[in-house]
């Protein structure tokens, strides 16, 4: 860990500075973290729903954090989960893999106010979420947040032999789906 976020988890495990150290983090990881959980969740609402959820769990459990991971490796690990989750809720409610559900949100997403994006985004969007989840998750934290094998590892708890292999299928996956008609 670096000395700065040692003195963060200090500051965040100690109580009279909880509630400061809390809004630094916030302000630090909150916008990262949306996006990870936005390429899982798709939908602007339901991301900003699994980011609070995500929050509460580091405030209840910052005092179980020992340091063996970067604080940001462990709260990555702890919003990936809390995304998978949410769908794997949501799918169960409409009867519908977690799968399916993926693919109705990008498809929703054209009409998503706060989708940006074009067609062709769009069509990658779609070629994400025919992938299985472990291949989405490697190639969203791969390409769009540029992560290292390394700290893709610690968040994902997996080798990174194993995620280069991941990534590798995803974007032989993509890439044949982009290009087909």
């Amino acid at each position: 860990m670096i000395k700065e976020e040692e003195q963060l988890v200090i500051e965040l495990q100690t109580a009279s500075s909880r509630e400061n150290a809390f809004r630094e983090l916030m302000t630090l990881y909150k916008e990262r973290l949306y996006w990870h959980i936005r390429k899982i969740v798709i939908s602007h609402d339901d991301s900003d729903d699994v980011l609070q959820n995500t929050f509460i769990k580091v405030y209840k459990n910052i005092d179980k954090f020992k340091g063996d991971s970067k604080l940001y490796s462990w709260m990555y690990r702890i919003a990936t989960n809390e995304a998978i989750t949410h769908l794997n809720k949501n799918a169960k409610r409409y009867s519908m893999s977690s799968q399916e559900m993926q693919t109705k949100a990008v498809n929703n997403l054209a009409s998503d106010v706060y989708f940006e994006g074009d067609d062709i985004q769009l069509k990658l969007q779609k070629a994400i979420a025919s992938l299985p989840q472990k291949q989405q998750l490697v190639f969203n934290m791969k390409y769009f947040e540029e992560m290292k094998y390394k700290d893709m590892a610690e968040i994902l708890e997996t080798s990174e032999g194993a995620l280069k292999a991941s990534y590798h299928l995803a974007a032989k996956k993509i890439e044949a789906y982009l290009t087909q008609d």
